[in-house]
């Protein structure tokens, strides 16, 4: 995991541990898929661009807040990582 789960909490205002295993799974859920969606190991940069960490935040948020899945995924973590995603043809 590359997120901090405390940064992760005060992002979502969140101050008990109570969710801290659910909101582990959601961080680690939305760095798979940022890995793949931009084609990198998250691992691999040296240090985490900022607007990454920023997308996790705001997947991780939005897995959180609606765990039914029913509302559409936030427009903003695509714009965040246009700029780091490999593309191939």
């Amino acid at each position: 995991m590359i997120s901090d789960l405390a940064a992760v909490k005060a992002h979502l205002n969140i101050t008990d541990d109570a969710d801290d295993d659910l909101i582990t799974a959601k961080i680690e859920t939305a760095e798979s898929w940022i890995a793949l969606y931009v084609g990198k190991d998250l691992a691999d940069y040296d240090p985490l661009p900022p607007e990454i960490g920023e997308a996790i935040r705001q997947l991780v948020a939005a897995l959180y807040e609606d765990r039914e899945g029913a509302e559409p995924f936030p427009k903003g973590v695509h714009d965040l990582l246009a700029a780091h995603r490999a593309w191939g043809f």
